[in-house]
């Protein structure tokens, strides 16, 4: 086993295709599907299905792709600080929770690197997909929050993982609406003041659960509901709808525009729920690259700002 036919692998269960991998990789297919042969043979599993579709992962497969990520990655760790590593395209990744201030950060991190040498990736998308990514390498760090609510579940879906949850901030939550909004004027919003209109969340797809949502107070009933999957259509839906979702209050209005405002939510009681612990996950005993360090770096001076104008 060799450290190409890692990289090989790792190539082919990104794209799940032996064409796209060979593409990127520039080299022939035949000699792309003879490597990944190889492998099994040696390794003695089926790394990969076949199938008219393309190459996706077997469970024996899923189990080694885990480890040759972060072997590789730790590879190329040593080689960027101390061997030459001019000729290899370093790869960045996150997955996040909806958070436009995330995205935002991301930008910032960017911007201190050349991108014709980087090759980075942001994934807003489910929540137990951020846990995935992050669990099988194929991004660095995630972003997700907990609550009393969810913590004792998804804590132990980190610990399953070999994951890890470092705080970033804590904060209570916000009604998120638009400017038009006939609640818009409000210093804050209670629960029934929002009956007649939509909640909007987002989508966890076909296992979704309580513990998964995005949105604090996940649990209370809610007599309208509509749920999306990206967060420009959820943005559009609260112009057009009046909609509403719960949020925590940090909003980037660089990217999301000054249409759209927070109002603090009127919790009538114990708080404990509506507390949202934000912060950020990694594999355990995995060192950071400089693309990381310098994203949580730029992440903790956005949070930071925004707390001392809270204040």
């Amino acid at each position: 086993m060799t450290l190409q036919q890692l990289h090989y692998v790792i190539t082919v269960s990104e794209t799940g295709s032996l064409n796209k991998a060979a593409e990127i990789l520039y080299i022939s297919q035949p000699s792309l599907t003879g490597s990944v042969q190889a492998l099994e043979n040696e390794l003695g599993i089926t790394i990969f299905h076949r199938s008219g579709r393309g190459m996706t992962l077997t469970n024996d497969g899923l189990e080694f792709i885990t480890h040759a990520r972060q072997v590789y990655h730790q590879y190329e760790l040593l080689l960027d600080k101390y061997g030459n590593s001019e000729h290899i395209k370093k790869k960045f990744g996150i997955s996040t929770q909806h958070y436009s201030f995330a995205v935002k950060t991301f930008v910032e991190m960017v911007k201190n690197f050349n991108i014709a040498e980087y090759e980075f990736a942001i994934r807003e998308t489910k929540t137990r997909e951020v846990i995935d990514d992050v669990s099988t390498l194929r991004s660095e760090i995630g972003i997700i929050y907990l609550s009393d609510f969810n913590r004792k579940i998804i804590t132990n879906l980190l610990r399953a993982n070999e994951l890890e949850f470092h705080r970033l901030i804590e904060c209570k939550a916000y009604v998120y609406i638009w400017r038009g909004h006939p609640l818009a004027g409000c210093s804050s919003i209670r629960f029934e003041q929002l009956s007649d209109y939509p909640c909007l969340s987002f989508e966890q797809g076909s296992d979704s659960s309580f513990y998964f949502a995005e949105e604090i107070l996940s649990t209370n009933e809610y007599p309208r509901t509509i749920k999306t999957n990206d967060r420009a259509t959820m943005l559009n839906l609260m112009v057009g709808l009046n909609g509403y979702t719960l949020c925590s209050g940090i909003i980037c209005e660089e990217l999301n525009g000054p249409e759209y405002i927070a109002v603090p939510f009127d919790y009538e009681g114990d708080t404990s729920d509506g507390l949202m612990e934000i912060g950020y996950i990694v594999k355990k005993n995995v060192i950071l690259s400089k693309m990381g360090t310098i994203y949580i770096d730029e992440m903790k001076k956005y949070l930071e700002s925004y707390a001392k104008r809270k204040v």
